[in-house]
């Protein structure tokens, strides 16, 4: 699943329920959305050769992004299937305390926020 894929499915999921998003990448991220005070900052990854390097370059990408960011900002990691279990590597307490949740895709487009 290219990264293209994983972000068609996750862009229309969250404009579902009610989120604004913009994908110009004015700030460099991904994706962000808003709705009301909440906000989502998300790097979004595809299949690879190296699930584990790209995401954790995507964490790097989100830790650079977490200053001057406005209360109710969460940040999230967005991958496919083949790349969920090195997305859950970062220890669940670890993620909780930066704000960052890890969404996946599965090859049906089916967006999933996991919950550890």
């Amino acid at each position: 699943m290219k990264k293209a894929d994983v972000e068609a499915a996750f862009v229309p999921y969250l404009l579902e329920r009610g989120w604004d998003v913009d994908i110009d990448k004015a700030d460099h991220a991904d994706v962000v959305a808003r709705r009301g005070a909440e906000h989502i900052v998300a790097e979004v990854k595809g299949t690879t050769a190296a699930p584990g390097l790209d995401v954790d370059t995507a964490y790097g990408q989100l830790l650079r992004r977490m200053g001057d960011r406005p209360e109710g900002t969460r940040f999230a990691i967005v991958v496919p299937e083949s790349a969920r279990k090195a997305a859950l590597r970062v220890p669940e307490e670890i993620r909780w305390r930066f704000g960052i949740d890890v969404w996946v895709v599965d090859e049906l487009g089916s967006v999933v926020l996991i919950q550890d």
